[in-house]
């Protein structure tokens, strides 16, 4: 265990992976977790258009789905035509809204019954910076925002 908390295995190539830290946001001082992207997953995040994000599975029951959040609303939740689907009973029809403003994206709870976390901490309401772990349900899903040189 490094003094970062756990790591993700990785390649033994360094030119194949990007770490990337996860700030913690618990009041607790919990170490951040540390999540290596394959050299697939890096390039789909420099493919990125300006102003869009991807949300990537890491791990848990969906690991290695994305998400393209390139709308300025999209609605996460167990409804079959939700733009992001989740399908599990711990998520509700309309759990959370991903709502982009200009640049930034901000994520908001949308009255769901077990809540939704980044970083572990339940949210109402955050604009989300580059490398979050977002929970909705059972889900755990990292999210990535455009950048020119990653």
């Amino acid at each position: 265990m490094s003094e970062h908390g756990p790591v993700a295995p990785h390649n033994e190539s360094a030119s194949e992976t990007t770490n990337i830290a996860l700030p913690s946001m618990n009041k607790a001082s919990e170490p951040s977790v540390i999540y290596t992207l394959s050299e697939d997953e890096k390039n789909a995040v420099r493919a990125l258009p300006s102003g869009s994000a991807l949300l990537i599975a890491h791990s848990g029951p969906n690991k290695g789905a994305r998400f393209l959040l390139d709308t300025d609303e999209s609605i996460a939740g167990r409804h079959p035509n939700a733009d992001i689907f989740l399908d599990d009973v711990t998520v509700s029809r309309r759990h959370a809204k991903f709502t982009r403003n200009g640049e930034s994206f901000l994520l908001s709870d949308i009255g769901s019954l077990n809540g939704t976390y980044i970083n572990g901490d339940r949210i109402d309401e955050i604009q989300l910076s580059s490398g979050v772990q977002v929970q909705i349900g059972k889900f755990r899903l990292n999210f990535y925002q455009s950048v020119p040189n990653l």
